[in-house]
This record gives structure tokens, C-alpha cells and sequence, in this order.
């Protein structure tokens, strides 16, 4: 009788976990599919853009000198003369073309520029094109915040479902060895189940991986941590005017005009020198800087080729030029006052601390830009494994269901090896926001509503 008393008293860690990894599995799995085909069509964008766009993105060569900058926005500017520049993005080589990102009535679009010969090449829809569809798709689902949210819950809980599962394939009992390649005679039910613990388990570092690193750009989880860690010297801003603006408000899912390090900064502002008189009818504008003298600021400042230039939002704007090179060590955002070109913030990589250096490491690595091809190959061989591991989930899944029910575990004797990796969860739900409320919603669906009300009984 004791023993049964004890027994009953004892929580079932082992059912919870499974439970957990099914729940969750079953709801991430889709995103997960997802992520996977579009983040590897995303990572051949430098080969995809040259098959689809190369007429705009190529020129040839030429021996004669490139046009000024400013010329090259003025034929954009005579081509379509209602809209308003946004960026200006010089060669990145001798045979490139310059890029010009304006914004119309009815789109933002990518006009594409001969620099020798200052003609328009032709235009791209900047929010309307495959590659930018695709980073939508990952980032948002197509749904602005909302989306991006529903992605930082789905990467949160993949973590869980990492750990869970990791735990789940970790040999319990006398004899049993772990499985580390699929048994492929085994057929049916036991196939797939090798082959979801087999990818699982050998792809658990490199998912960790892309987790970890493609969370730092979310909207909750991701913001937060920069703040945390993206901390600069406050010399840096000696004798520097500051907007109420962060640098972070340049950037969105679409387009990242700075590296993530430096989007906690405050913005500096441009000082016009006769805003004391702008009330005056007689006081003409004070005019901006060159754009090529920003050109030749930051060619001058070493900054490396395939930079690009924003031009000042307003009075207080500043022209803000960044790079994202394959080598985030080459990285660097200056920001240029519109009205005098001074350079009020030249922001490189060695000012980064440690954090955000390794976090600018895993994201060219996550996007497949490091060590060229390679990279992109290795990114794209664990998407392949995140979509068959997810794939063989749901099979299994669908092979054990119960006609009319969801399927889910049933009560399993307690492991009490699963109690540590419980507390790693209930970790991860501390770290993660969105993860820790989610826990409480599905303990409370499954320990509430799913054994108290009859008519939710099919999620069992």
C-alpha cells in the first residue's frame, strides 16, 4: 500500500516532457518547414540575383571616370521626379552598376544606374521580388509585428523542443544504445522514428546555432538583448548632438541599414547653422552637402566597398553610411551631419563588445556569407535536415493518430533523469519571454481543460 501511495505521489516528468515535445512539435513544425525553404532560397540570393537581375546589377568596365553621385540621383530624380530618395548605394566594383532606392506614390523601388554613362538600367520592385518575399516570409510571415512575433515564439520553442527531444533519444535502461543512424530496414512507424531521432540528434548544434542567431534580429527577444548588450563608450558621443531617435528606427525586417551592434544607439542630429532664422520669409534653406562628398568621406574613412547611403530623414537627418560585408570585422556605420559633412559617429567593429561581435560572427555565418560557397552549402544541408527532421514528426505523428483524435502521449512512468532537463526548460522560459507564457497556457491546457471538459477531449 505504501509503495502504491508513493507511487502516486511521484510527478511524471517523462509524460510531461513527451507531451511538451508533441504539443509544441505539432504547432512549430510548419514554421520550422518554412523557415527551412525559405531561409535556403534566401541563402543563394548572391547566385539567384545574378541569374534573375544580372542585366541590372552588371556593366561593363570602363576606362573613362564614373559619374558623381549626385548626377546619378539627378537622372533618377528626372525619370521619376515625385518621388522622394531614400538610399544611395555606390559600385561595389568596377563592372556595378550604382543602385538608387526611391519611394513613390505607389512602391519603393530599386533603380539601377550606369555609373559611367549616368543611364537608368531599369527598375526592381523593393518590397516585390523574390528574394525580398522569401525574407518577409522568414522574418514576418508577411504580417509586420504580429509575424515577427509568431516567429520568436516558434525559434523559442524550438529550443524546447531541442532540449525535449535530446532528452527523448538519450537511451534509458540496461542494453539500450543510442541510435546515431537510421535503421532502414526497420519499415513503417520505427523507420521514421530512427529518422527524426537521427537528424534531431545530428543536427541539435547546428540548430542551436540558427536559433541563437536568428533570434538576435526579432522584434521582443532580439531588441531586448541588444540593449542589454550592445553598450558603447560614452566618450564616443562627447560634444555629439543626439535625436530622440534610435538607430534601430532605420532598420526593418526588409531592409537593415545597421548592423545589429549598433541599433541601440541613440541617432545623432544635423545642427543647421541658420535654424535660428528659419522663420524668416527671406532666409533661403541651408543646403545639404554633396552626396558625393559623403561618397568620398567614407571612401577616404576605409570603408569597404558595397557600402550604402541614407539620406537624412528630415532638418535634423543625417546622411548614415553602412556596410555589411561577408567579414563582419570589416563592418562600419558613420554618421554625417547634412549640413557641414563633419562625421559625427564613425562606429567600427572594434568598438563592439564581446556579445555583439559574436553575434555579428553567427549572423553572416547564418545568412551563408563567412567563408563563401562553403558557407551557404553547410546552412543549406541543415535546412535540409530541419525539413526532414520536421517532415518525419509529423508522419509519425500521423501514423499513430487515432482515428477522430489528436494522438497525443499517454501516461508514462516517471524518469526521474527528465527532472534536470526540466528545469532547463522552465530556464528557457525565463530567458524567453514569449516561451514562459506559453508554458502557462499549455500546462493549463493540458492539466485543466484537457482532463476537466468532456468536449476537448479529442486533443488527447
Amino acid at each position: 500500500m505504501m509503495a502504491v501511495i508513493a507511487e502516486k505521489k511521484t510527478p511524471r516528468y517523462y509524460t510531461v516532457a513527451w507531451r511538451w515535445h508533441f504539443y509544441a512539435g505539432l504547432l512549430v513544425a510548419p514554421f520550422m518547414i518554412m523557415l527551412a525553404i525559405t531561409g535556403m532560397v534566401y541563402l543563394f540570393k548572391p547566385q539567384l540575383d545574378q541569374m534573375m537581375y544580372g542585366s541590372l546589377l552588371n556593366v561593363p568596365a570602363a576606362s573613362t571616370p564614373a559619374h558623381p553621385a549626385d548626377h546619378l540621383v539627378a537622372a533618377v530624380k528626372a525619370q521619376y521626379p515625385d518621388a522622394s530618395v531614400l538610399r544611395y548605394q555606390p559600385p561595389a566594383a568596377p563592372d556595378r552598376s550604382a543602385k538608387i532606392i526611391v519611394k513613390t506614390a505607389d512602391a519603393r523601388l530599386g533603380v539601377y544606374v550606369d555609373p559611367y554613362q549616368g543611364k537608368v538600367l531599369g527598375t526592381l520592385d523593393e518590397n516585390n521580388n523574390l528574394q525580398a518575399i522569401m525574407l518577409k516570409l522568414h522574418g514576418e510571415l508577411l504580417a509586420g509585428k504580429p509575424g515577427d512575433y509568431l516567429i520568436e515564439l516558434a525559434c523559442s520553442w524550438a529550443l524546447v523542443l531541442l532540449v525535449s527531444g535530446l532528452y527523448l533519444w538519450w537511451p534509458r535502461g540496461r542494453g539500450k544504445l543510442a541510435v546515431f543512424w537510421p535503421r532502414f530496414s526497420a519499415g513503417g512507424r520505427a523507420f521514421w522514428r530512427d529518422i527524426h531521432a537521427v537528424t534531431g540528434f545530428w543536427s541539435a548544434i547546428f540548430l542551436l546555432f540558427m536559433l541563437l542567431s536568428g533570434l538576435a534580429w526579432t522584434g521582443l527577444w532580439g531588441a531586448k538583448f541588444a540593449a542589454v548588450w550592445s553598450q558603447f563608450p560614452a566618450q564616443m558621443w562627447d560634444d555629439v548632438p543626439r535625436s530622440d531617435r534610435k538607430a534601430l528606427s532605420l532598420n526593418s525586417t526588409e531592409e537593415k541599414v545597421v548592423p545589429w551592434a549598433v541599433e541601440p544607439m541613440p541617432l545623432p542630429k544635423s545642427t543647421d547653422p541658420h535654424a535660428a532664422h528659419k522663420g524668416a520669409a527671406v532666409q533661403a534653406a541651408t543646403p545639404q552637402v554633396a552626396l558625393q562628398q559623403v561618397v568620398d568621406t567614407a571612401n577616404a574613412r576605409g570603408v569597404v566597398p558595397g557600402y550604402n547611403i541614407a539620406l537624412p530623414d528630415g532638418d535634423e537627418g543625417v546622411f548614415t553610411v553602412s556596410v555589411f560585408p561577408d567579414d563582419p570585422r570589416n563592418e562600419a556605420t558613420l554618421h554625417i551631419d547634412q549640413y557641414s559633412g563633419k562625421v559625427l559617429a564613425d562606429i567600427r567593429f572594434k568598438d563592439y563588445a564581446l556579445v555583439p561581435r559574436v553575434v555579428e560572427f553567427g549572423v553572416v555565418a547564418h545568412e551563408g556569407k563567412f567563408f563563401g560557397l562553403a558557407n551557404q552549402l553547410l546552412m543549406a544541408a541543415i535546412c535540409l535536415l530541419v525539413l526532414l527532421g520536421s517532415v518525419s514528426g509529423l508522419v509519425m505523428w500521423w501514423q499513430r493518430k487515432p482515428a477522430g483524435r489528436l494522438g497525443a502521449p499517454a501516461d508514462a512512468p516517471d524518469t526521474p533523469l527528465w527532472r534536470g532537463a526540466l528545469l532547463i526548460m522552465l530556464a528557457l522560459g525565463v530567458v524567453f519571454p514569449l516561451v514562459g507564457a506559453s508554458f502557462v497556457v499549455i500546462l493549463l491546457l493540458d492539466w485543466l481543460l484537457l482532463r476537466r471538459v468532456p468536449a476537448l477531449a479529442f486533443l488527447r
